[in-house]
């Protein structure tokens, strides 16, 4: 491998860890202000990101509860898509790519891509009918704005995953005929 791909593979690796962090971040503070806003409810309207809930949580608890743990488990398993994303990329051995690790690390991100797709989906859908009824969602709508995106990508991550496995089959038979 080449220089210039061998640092552009290590630029990757440092914006996969910035990019975990931070999404480790905001799903640690999401909790925070979830589990602080359960025991002091006049901080709901002072929460994370600026985010005023306080509507929503006096016109219905429950509604407030299931909103803001669909916004803690996206966020959340963004984090966890991430750190297998870490996990991939330093334990890939670009000399020899094709290993049944690579396989079923691409094959588990491909699941959790798709389950924050259809998660958010879901979110999204449950907003919308929350609308119709009355309450105030604006600031809902960043949290699951990219549903769409995440299932498209899981279905490409598919397909890079089948390669792979593809690749495994030939590297072995390969291996197994020398």
């Amino acid at each position: 491998m080449d220089k210039k791909s061998n640092f552009l593979f290590k630029v990757m690796i440092i914006m996969a860890w910035i990019i975990f962090v931070g999404l480790s971040i905001e799903a640690g503070g999401l909790l925070v202000n979830f589990v602080f806003s359960l025991f002091k409810p006049e901080v709901v309207k002072n929460l994370y990101n600026k985010l005023d809930l306080s509507e929503m949580y006096n016109r219905s608890k429950e509604v407030y509860i299931m909103m803001y743990v669909f916004m803690l488990v996206i966020a959340t398993l963004k984090s966890i898509l991430f750190y297998n994303v870490i996990q991939l990329t330093s334990k890939l051995d670009l000399a020899k790519p094709f290993s049944s690790f690579v396989a079923s690390k691409i094959m588990t991100i491909c699941y959790f891509t798709l389950f924050i797709g259809l998660l958010s989906y879901v979110a999204k859908k449950i907003v919308q009918n929350l609308m119709n009824l009355g309450y105030t969602t604006d600031q809902l709508n960043p949290y699951w704005v990219d549903s769409q995106a995440f299932i498209l990508m899981s279905g490409v991550i598919y397909i890079i995953a089948t390669i792979f496995k593809r690749g495994i089959e030939l590297q072995s038979e390969n291996d197994s005929s020398i």
